[in-house]
């Protein structure tokens, strides 16, 4: 027992981490369209978490590391990348360009059509 250190963690140094990733993630929860190079196939995916430089999405299909893909982000538009991993039903996505994650997160219509049951009660004091 006593090959294995008791925290398991301390095998795993941060510049493990490091330099991998650049900037900060919005986690949430975006449907979105997906798109693999070569297939004129357009599939639904859940995107998880989106940085301006990528994303990562439930996609269960395999897909090769590499390979070029599209996909559609609301509020953006169709964006272009690469998988730059893929893993339990999950791919990460990077970005051929940057983009405004807050876009993502903008409000899609003015409201005015929303029922009174779904808009936010806000008091006023």
């Amino acid at each position: 027992m006593d090959q294995f250190p008791n925290d398991p963690l301390s095998a795993i140094s941060a510049d493990d981490f490091n330099g991998q990733r650049s900037g900060s993630r919005d986690s949430l929860l975006l449907g979105a369209q997906f798109r693999v190079d070569g297939s004129d196939a357009v599939e639904q995916v859940r995107v998880r978490n989106l940085s301006p430089g990528g994303l990562m999405a439930e996609y269960a299909a395999p897909v090769a590391r590499d390979t070029p893909v599209e996909i559609e982000v609301r509020g953006v538009g169709w964006v272009k990348g690469k998988i730059a991993w893929a893993a339990e039903g999950r791919v990460g996505v990077a970005f051929d360009i940057a983009i405004d994650p807050l876009l993502a997160r903008k409000p899609v219509g003015k409201g005015a059509h929303t029922p009174v049951y779904a808009k936010p009660i806000v008091t006023r004091r």
